[in-house]
């Protein structure tokens, strides 16, 4: 008999392992990828405060009009998110993937905020 596969279930279990080693601290928060279809989604997050201390998506305000599920965006999301955190005075963090292949989207995301000025 055929077995389905539960790809939320191992896309879960993968993030359980990468949290298990990334932490986000004030210094040196976590940069947390959230993929929809339609949207992409990233914080900046201090998990010893439990803190979200900047945030960037394709529903901002500054990226209204543009649709939210191609590569494009997800590298105007990026370079949104480093004006952020230059703004709030961070320039390192931790890449946390949430499951995710780094590939496509979340790649482009993650280079658009190396290039905005974030080292991860």
């Amino acid at each position: 008999m055929y077995k389905r596969i539960d790809r939320k279930a191992i896309r879960a279990r993968k993030h359980y392992r990468i949290r298990k080693n990334i932490n986000g601290t004030p210094e040196c928060p976590r940069l947390a990828v959230y993929r929809s279809n339609k949207h992409i989604y990233a914080q900046l997050i201090d998990d010893v405060n439990r803190v979200t201390l900047a945030s960037a998506s394709t529903q901002d305000p500054a990226l209204k009009g543009i649709y939210g599920g191609n590569v494009e965006a997800a590298k105007k999301v990026g370079l949104l998110l480093a004006e952020k955190a230059k703004a709030a005075k961070i320039s390192t963090c931790v890449f946390d993937r949430g499951g995710l292949m780094y590939h496509g989207r979340v790649a482009a995301l993650a280079e658009g905020a190396r290039e905005g000025g974030l080292d991860f």
